[in-house]
């Protein structure tokens, strides 16, 4: 499993790289714009803005993504 993992002091942000293709839903539904596409698959670049609300776990249509207050 390809798994890349990003980290603040609050929270973990987890995305499934064999599971994520590209398809954006986290980058246009995060109200904070904590997420950018690079070479097809979506990165938390911003995860210091995170305001968990828990919207690119919710709207990723592969279940790519895992964030630790979301569980």
């Amino acid at each position: 499993m390809d798994i890349k993992e990003w980290k603040t002091e609050g929270f973990t942000i987890q995305v499934e790289y064999d599971k994520c293709v590209g398809h954006g839903e986290c980058v246009d539904v995060c109200p904070s714009s904590v997420y950018e596409h690079k070479e097809n698959r979506a990165i938390p670049i911003n995860i210091q803005d995170c305001i968990q609300c828990c919207s690119c776990v919710a709207s990723c249509p592969e279940d790519a993504i895992n964030h630790s207050a979301c569980l």
